[in-house]
């Protein structure tokens, strides 16, 4: 088993930080290192959580052999690079999702990590959450029969302030609504139904903030989706919701159903003269449990030398199916996948 695992975090956002945090108070691991380009973000961090390295230059990172594995948490648009850079200089990689902004990129990216032989694991974090693996537990057991119909709905109010949407920035930068938050779902789809998509329906429309229209995005979608084995998904996407973070999950087999229900912090109803009101999060604590259990993961497959149970190809099918239905929803047409 390896040595105690020396990580370095690149991108100190809202996640590359809850990711510092996690691994400076785990005793199991040594947070060696931590990387930003905005001046000072790095500086800042490092002396909050007693970081001993710090930088704006990831190269750093990468020239440096003490460091095993690194967490990519910057902007999509330097994933490829930045997997790339890790691969080559033999530390293992974890990266949140989308992998890559492109197919092509994804295509080079699983090359050189195959050819360097490091371990690569993508986030997305919820198939960490305990009732998604029971779920798919008694899926594989046959407890619902065949699996023949995904229903899966996020509704993302990620400010907290109905209307206001994610920032313009982040809008722009983000890949759309299909990339950045469905992403998610299209993942659990394949993962929960096991089997791969094969097409592709997209539907939406921007019902509540115009000034996404400049980005070719929507602020609420629908994709429909096919898949090998005859069964067929139904997802909602929507950043409108105006009363917190919103994740809910039904499977349905030719034997029964399996529900999955909103990710709540308490299950607290409030009544007042106002009415009834649903006490649920903006950013429930419940999904900072789940960063903590695929990290725990990803430190156990470099310990002990294990491929991660969410890997680079994993990353490619999820981003295949964000990108179709894109595509999907920009043209009106249904999208053949490459399968």
């Amino acid at each position: 088993m390896m040595k105690q695992v020396r990580f370095a975090v690149l991108g100190l956002g809202r996640l590359g930080y809850i990711h510092a945090k996690k691994l400076a108070l785990n005793n199991d691991v040594q947070l060696a290192h931590v990387v930003d380009a905005l001046e000072g973000r790095a500086e800042q961090v490092a002396g909050e959580l007693h970081v001993a390295k710090w930088s704006a230059d990831p190269s750093e990172v990468f020239n440096d052999p003490s460091i095993d594995a690194v967490i990519i948490a910057t902007p999509t648009g330097t994933h490829a690079e930045m997997i790339k850079s890790a691969a080559k200089s033999g530390k293992h990689i974890f990266v949140e999702k989308p992998v890559t902004r492109t197919l092509e990129e994804a295509d080079e990216v699983i090359s050189i990590v195959q050819e360097h032989r490091v371990h690569c694991m993508v986030g997305f974090m919820r198939r960490f959450d305990p009732a998604f693996v029971d779920a798919k537990k008694r899926i594989q057991s046959g407890e619902i029969g065949k699996p023949l119909l995904f229903k899966g709905i996020t509704r993302d109010n990620p400010i907290g302030k109905y209307p206001i949407s994610p920032p313009v920035e982040f809008i722009k930068h983000s890949g759309g609504i299909f990339v950045d938050l469905a992403i998610h779902d299209y993942d659990m789809a394949r993962f929960l139904m096991g089997s791969e998509v094969t097409s592709v329906s997209a539907r939406g429309g921007i019902y509540l903030h115009p000034f996404i229209e400049e980005y070719q995005d929507a602020d609420q979608a629908n994709t429909y989706l096919q898949f090998a084995s005859g069964a067929a998904g139904d997802i909602e996407s929507s950043r409108n919701s105006p009363y917190g973070f919103d994740l809910r999950c039904e499977i349905i087999g030719t034997e029964g159903a399996i529900q999955i229900g909103a990710f709540r912090n308490h299950d607290l109803t409030l009544l007042t003269s106002k009415g009834n009101q649903d006490m649920i999060p903006i950013f429930p604590d419940r999904l900072l449990d789940f960063y903590s259990l695929e990290m725990a993961h990803f430190i156990a497959c470099i310990k002990n030398n294990e491929r991660p149970s969410c890997t680079e190809i994993d990353g490619k099918a999820a981003l295949e199916i964000a990108i179709a239905a894109t595509e999907s929803y920009r043209t009106g047409r249904e999208v053949k996948l490459n399968r």
